[in-house]
């Protein structure tokens, strides 16, 4: 299914094995891991194309499924289950309905997702007629072609704090940053204060060698001070360039995901964006061009936007807290079939650089 602006295969828990180690052999073989091409495999030879979602009826009383999300690495033979994915999420509420885990309504169906990586919640509410999953509408979201039926996602304040370091800002290395978690542990940083314009191509930003050093260095120190520990293995906290506007919107965006520069930007990276730049005395500051009235923002990344609504309350000691966020994406089934991996204990043999052929 396609989820937003990603694109993952969904699995029944039931259909995959039971053990984490034998679950991911498998889904590296499904997806063609480790290889750049990912060639022998469903995945797509990019991050945001090689993610799967595992669903299954929820084991807690206040939702009606489990989400347990994985990113498959493609170069690599790793799945990373340390973070959630807002776009895949999308996907989840459809497939829930079209595998018979939640019955669906006469005109909408809201489905109480739990996802399982972080133990947060939300709600996708979207169109059944006549109690089927309707996927055809008139939403569109920016980076995706055409049209398709809403998923409204609505997120509740989460049980950790907005700002996991107790801090409006913090300074690494000598650059000011904020780290936030709405969702997702994001740290925001100004752009030029990494000699980065924050425009330009994501290509480009990926190919600095001296960039990718100093964000590495910022992440490894973020994720300590976010209470994360090593994150040298994982994927998160994600780091999000900073820059004013030029569409019209409130801010421009580049993330990082962790090392490649995101074509657009994730759901609950988004969300953790959106709360941060209404944080006082953050580094969005003075940058972000925010509405003078309502909770919608308008967040630019480099192939378009994405509109979330997002607003905060007080919380004990004065720092802020998330109060409301919800965000409208779009999903699509793509096929529903059965996927040949290739034989355990093979590997694929890895592309050859530029200028070879095989």
């Amino acid at each position: 299914m396609r989820g937003g602006t990603s694109k993952g295969a969904y699995f029944l828990a039931g259909d995959l094995p039971s053990g984490p180690a034998a679950r991911d052999d498998l889904l590296l073989r499904i997806m063609g891991s480790p290889d750049a091409r990912q060639i022998d495999g469903l995945g797509g030879a990019h991050p945001l194309t090689s993610k799967v979602a595992v669903v299954s009826p929820s084991a807690v009383p206040d939702a009606d499924v489990d989400y347990l999300f994985l990113q498959v690495a493609v170069d690599r033979a790793e799945v990373g289950d340390r973070q959630n994915c807002g776009n895949i999420l999308a996907g989840v509420g459809p497939f829930a309905v079209e595998r018979g885990l939640v019955t669906a309504g006469q005109e909408r169906t809201s489905v109480r997702i739990r996802m399982v990586n972080s133990g947060d919640r939300a709600t996708a509410t979207f169109p059944t007629p006549g109690g089927r999953v309707e996927y055809t509408g008139d939403a569109e979201i920016s980076d995706v072609p055409g049209t398709a039926a809403a998923v409204l996602i609505e997120f509740p304040p989460g049980a950790g704090p907005l700002l996991p370091t107790g801090r409006v800002r913090d300074e690494i290395g000598g650059v000011p940053v904020t780290c936030v978690d709405n969702g997702m542990p994001t740290v925001l940083i100004a752009a030029a204060d990494l000699e980065a314009t924050g425009y330009e191509p994501p290509r480009d930003l990926e190919e600095d060698t001296a960039l990718a050093a100093r964000l590495h260095t910022l992440r490894l120190a973020a994720g300590r001070l976010m209470g994360l520990g090593d994150v040298t293995a994982a994927t998160v906290p994600k780091l999000t360039l900073l820059a004013p506007p030029r569409h019209g919107g409130a801010v421009t965006t580049r993330t990082f995901i962790p090392v490649r520069c995101h074509t657009s930007i994730g759901v609950l990276g988004a969300a953790s964006v959106a709360a941060g730049l209404r944080i006082d005395g953050g580094v969005a500051a003075g940058l972000a061009v925010l509405p003078a009235t309502g909770d919608r923002i308008r967040i630019e990344h480099p192939t378009g936007f994405l509109d979330i609504d997002s607003s905060l309350s007080a919380a004990a000691g004065g720092l802020p807290a998330a109060r409301r966020t919800a965000v409208v994406r779009t999903a699509r089934k793509i096929f529903d079939g059965t996927v040949f991996p290739r034989a355990a204990g093979t590997a694929p043999i890895p592309a050859q650089p530029p200028g070879g052929q095989r």
